[in-house]
């Protein structure tokens, strides 16, 4: 069997008092280019991942800080999906990714980096986007800065709308 070693990760598993603010509420305080928020819908709103996977992973969220799908009302989980598959198209548009992850960490012990407040990962995947980087050097290799991304998913989502 082998094993890969994440220390940079025992910091986090072992602090179980980390900091009570919610940066997806913070987001919102601040101007969408500010907080690399690159679509609102009604009840969900979709913002960049400052620590991104691959180049273009997102995450959607409910403007409401609620912490698990059971708290969430139905329009909002309705639009999370619908915000979903608008991620996928302007992803797809955009990077043209061969496939894509989706998922949600509800709670600390399930890997959530953010507890207390839902979102979704949408990440697109290539074949061979991932590499030794990651678990060797602690390092991830994005191609794209932020700033970049961020500009071409929010005309990515805008041209989306328009649709």
């Amino acid at each position: 069997m082998d094993y890969l070693w994440t220390p940079w990760r025992y910091r986090y598993v072992s602090n179980p008092h980390k900091d009570d603010r919610c940066i997806f509420c913070d987001a919102l305080t601040l101007s969408d280019d500010q907080s690399l928020i690159v679509f609102r819908g009604q009840k969900n709103f979709v913002l960049l991942n400052r620590f991104p996977y691959t180049t273009g992973h997102v995450m959607v969220v409910p403007f409401a800080h609620l912490p698990d799908l059971a708290s969430c009302d139905g329009e909002t989980l309705a639009e999370m999906m619908l915000i979903a598959r608008r991620a996928e198209q302007a992803l797809r548009a955009t990077y043209h990714p061969e496939g894509f992850n989706l998922g949600m960490n509800v709670g600390r012990c399930a890997g959530a980096g953010v507890t207390g407040h839902l979102h979704l990962h949408v990440l697109p995947r290539w074949t061979g986007d991932t590499n030794f980087m990651t678990t060797v050097a602690e390092t991830r290799v994005e191609p794209e800065d932020l700033g970049t991304t961020f500009e071409k998913l929010r005309r990515a989502f805008q041209a989306a709308a328009n649709e």
